[in-house]
């Protein structure tokens, strides 16, 4: 298979080679699937700030929705991404699992849909994708079809490589931030930092995406960053800022390979030079704490009340 090798540093953390062009059928198909277990998760989680409620988190093996309630009762759904099966888990105690396998978006869909009517409990959700510009309905979509295993495998590594890292840069904050986690409407992992102030009202925009899901998104000031399986030969490292306060695109920031890109107003960094990088982590956190700063510099964030000392969080406890 070509373009799918793996670097691993001194520190043996696992640094993917995984070539985006290589795994696009089996992306989109994945995304999708994605988007039919997340919008499971949105119809059963409470709302919480920013949707939070609504991500998927990385686990030991894959992908996971985390408990969710349901009638007095917990369910959780996860993406196994080394057994390559789909496992819905019921804390009345019946377990099913799914293999995960080339078939369409529209064949997953109505699986998922029967085996929660098996465990008795059942679901309805949104059948339109999100933050897509192609919403073919699930019980419609015949086109999406592939998934190569090997490929699904190594995009999960990628995650478990920057997860690492996002959760070393998350630790050093103290003000409010978002936890790391999964994306499914974009399929990207992020964390976020907020300012505590509150900001203007977001225009919205996104594709299939109702402007008042992004008013509450960006409700409050917030830089953030996060990878996502696209815009580079690779994937790409991303970090913007909402509202972007003036001069903040001017900043310096590190590593060399990041720059800002004005069509898309955000900071970007190619995964491919931070996986062939002497130092993939220190690299990573590089970008992720100059793009910060230029955030909170410019903004003129209460950074003294915000941060803290990643030394005095290391100490024995």
């Amino acid at each position: 298979m070509t373009g799918t090798r793996s670097s691993v540093t001194s520190t043996g953390v696992d640094w993917p080679v995984l070539r985006v062009d290589d795994w696009a059928e089996t992306r989109r198909t994945l995304h999708m699937w994605m988007q039919v277990i997340g919008k499971v998760r949105l119809a059963l989680g409470p709302m919480v700030n920013h949707w939070w409620q609504v991500p998927l988190y990385l686990s030991a093996r894959g992908l996971t929705t985390s408990p969710m309630p349901h009638r007095g009762r917990l369910l959780e759904i996860e993406f196994d991404f080394w057994d390559h099966e789909l496992h819905l888990r019921s804390s009345a105690g019946p377990t099913r699992h799914l293999v995960l396998e080339s078939q369409p978006v529209a064949a997953f869909y109505q699986r998922v849909l029967d085996v929660l009517a098996e465990l008795g409990m059942p679901v309805r959700i949104d059948t339109t994708p999100t933050e897509v510009t192609e919403a073919i309905p699930f019980p419609r979509d015949t086109q999406h079809s592939t998934y190569d295993a090997g490929q699904a495998h190594l995009f999960w590594k990628q995650l478990v490589a920057v997860q690492q890292v996002f959760t070393e840069f998350r630790a050093r904050f103290i003000g409010k931030v978002s936890p790391v986690h999964f994306f499914w409407g974009a399929m990207d992992l992020a964390t976020t930092r907020f300012s505590g102030r509150p900001a203007p009202r977001h225009p919205g925009g996104a594709p299939h995406c109702a402007d008042w899901v992004m008013v509450e998104g960006y409700s409050h000031e917030l830089s953030s960053a996060g990878f996502w399986p696209g815009g580079s030969a690779e994937g790409t490292f991303y970090s913007y800022a909402y509202p972007e306060p003036p001069g903040y695109a001017e900043r310096p920031v590190e590593p060399a390979a990041a720059g800002y890109d004005r069509q898309v107003g955000e900071f970007l960094l190619p995964y491919q030079a931070v996986r062939s990088a002497a130092d993939p982590r220190g690299a990573l956190l590089e970008f992720l704490q100059t793009t910060y700063a230029a955030a909170a510099e410019a903004g003129r964030w209460d950074r003294q009340a915000l941060e803290d000392d990643p030394l005095r969080r290391a100490s024995p406890r």
